[in-house]
């Protein structure tokens, strides 16, 4: 099994979490400058060019809730990335898509903004990412005061898009310290023995990130 990705990533960070908490042994294809192989593979698998893919036995899977799915299909280990139940999975990708949506996404959208020239910058579109993910954390805050884990009880696809969704959008539009149960979800989602080594897997590239890494986490 081959996984395209980065580990600064946060959708390879998604399934690298999956990967790592049922101990599935799969060989990294590096999808940096320095790997021109890997990246002429990445191409030619997934035209559009982005990460993760993951490639298994001659099968190419993208999207990184496809790929934890195609996982807990084909090689499903002691953690149900979706429940059997019906109501439960629906809940669970209910909140997958929460976090892709309306964490993950205004987050790329201001750190994209960062990278792009001064004059073809978005402020208008900057404002609005902020806005939404102060609205997404007020939400989230409510949802999980009687929850441990995102959905359904259990640590699922959710919480594997949780993690990195929170972890990177506190560094650009900090979460508010009275959404109390917000900021606990993230400190157990930190100490997730899969997601802590996803986040030292990426700590040699934190100089990347265009804002400025803070120097915490």
């Amino acid at each position: 099994m081959l996984l395209y990705a980065h580990p600064f990533s946060s959708y390879c960070q998604k399934v690298l979490i999956a990967l790592y908490e049922n101990g599935i042994p799969f060989e990294w294809r590096m999808l940096s400058s320095e790997h021109a192989d890997a990246l002429a593979e990445h191409a030619a698998l997934w035209p559009l060019k982005r990460m993760p893919v993951l490639l298994d036995a001659g099968r190419t899977v993208v999207e990184s809730s496809i790929i934890i799915e195609y996982l807990d299909t084909y090689h499903r280990g002691p953690v149900r990335w979706i429940p059997p139940g019906a109501d439960e999975a629906l809940e669970v990708r209910m909140m997958d898509r929460f976090f892709d949506n309306y964490v993950m996404t205004p987050m790329q959208r201001i750190v994209f903004d960062y990278i792009r020239a001064p004059e073809a910058r978005d402020p208008a579109g900057v404002a609005d990412a902020r806005q939404l993910l102060d609205r997404s954390y007020q939400w989230l805050d409510r949802t999980m005061a009687s929850r441990e884990w995102a959905a359904a009880g259990a640590f699922s696809l959710a919480d594997c898009a949780a993690a990195p969704s929170l972890f990177y959008a506190d560094w650009v539009q900090p979460i508010d310290p009275a959404l109390t149960h917000v900021w606990a979800y993230r400190s157990r989602l930190l100490a997730r023995p899969s997601f802590a080594r996803a986040v030292d897997d990426a700590r040699p590239y934190r100089k990347l990130f265009p804002p400025g890494a803070p120097d915490r986490d």
